[in-house]
């Protein structure tokens, strides 16, 4: 009778732990990027504070994006010992970078584990649009920089990169479960249209993929902060009045991200070429086969 007994409590207490365990694993379908995945995306490293793997997202089929395969960064000059040590063990084989030639000889070469092949891709930047916030930045006068200057950065990068996006996603869809890593000077503009349209071919929800750009705000929070603190002093000496009393309000719009910001990017595509798929045949000259390569390696 006691046997009986206790072989029913466990019965019971084994369906109720089930039931915690089924009501997590739901939990988890209906809130793919919750804290823990974002700590968890977001690579902490003493040299780069943007170093994110793009991994973990849900699709609209119900698939998941692999971690560890991919991951989106800034510059990587300053990495320390500890940080190349860190990207070993990441298993990092590969690093396309969008830098200038002019900006690795201002900026330095990344610095990577021994046997990382790096893949130069330069982008150059709108030369209109870089010299508006160069300008800025130099005679602290905001006022010239459209409140609509990342929207515009996107939308050009749609066109201008086409060689370069289609080069690093050939290099991931033939990367077979070797991490790449692909960067810009901040992760934000040139790597942020990348990573885009990347998850967007991997049918990820376009809300999805905004809130993956939104997370530069976050890595990166100390630097901006700490870089619109100096403008705001830059302009109160400029203008000759008080640090609060500084408009702020278009320098904000440019180094704080805001969801519209990437959205330009798939309005340019759609406008463009109708699709995510016509723009990878039309626009980038991929295969139909290299698309299934790279989401035959990256999903699951």
């Amino acid at each position: 009778m006691l046997k009986s007994v206790m072989r029913t409590i466990l019965f019971l207490l084994l369906m109720v732990s089930y039931g915690i365990v089924a009501a997590q694993s739901e939990k988890s379908k209906l809130v793919p990027d919750g804290e823990n995945a974002s700590q968890r995306r977001h690579v902490v490293l003493e040299g780069q504070s943007n170093f994110r793997d793009i991994g973990g997202y849900k699709t609209s089929s119900d698939k998941t994006v692999k971690w560890g395969q991919v991951y989106r960064s800034g510059e990587l000059p300053r990495l320390t010992d500890k940080d190349v040590s860190k990207l070993k063990a990441l298993g990092v084989k590969k690093v396309v970078n969008f830098l200038t030639e002019e900006e690795t000889k201002n900026r330095g070469k990344d610095r990577l584990p021994c046997g990382v092949s790096i893949i130069s891709q330069p982008i150059e930047s709108d030369d209109g649009l870089v010299r508006i916030v160069s300008q800025a930045r130099k005679n602290a006068d905001f006022s010239k920089v459209p409140a609509d200057l990342n929207p515009q950065f996107h939308s050009i990068l749609v066109n201008d990169a086409k060689k370069q996006y289609a080069a690093l996603l050939k290099e991931i869809a033939k990367a077979d479960g070797q991490p790449v890593v692909f960067h810009c000077s901040h992760g934000v503009h040139r790597t942020g249209t990348a990573t885009a349209i990347l998850l967007w071919t991997l049918d990820v929800p376009w809300q999805t993929i905004r809130e993956d750009y939104l997370l530069s705000n976050k890595c990166r929070k100390t630097e901006i902060e700490k870089r619109l603190a100096q403008l705001r002093q830059q302009a109160a000496r400029y203008q000759k009045i008080p640090p609060e009393k500084v408009d702020m309000t278009n320098i904000n719009a440019f180094y704080i991200l805001k969801g519209n910001y990437i959205d330009a990017t798939r309005d340019e595509i759609l406008k463009q070429y109708g699709s995510i798929d016509r723009y990878l045949i039309k626009g980038l000259g991929l295969k139909k086969s290299e698309i299934q390569a790279l989401r035959d390696n990256l999903l699951e």
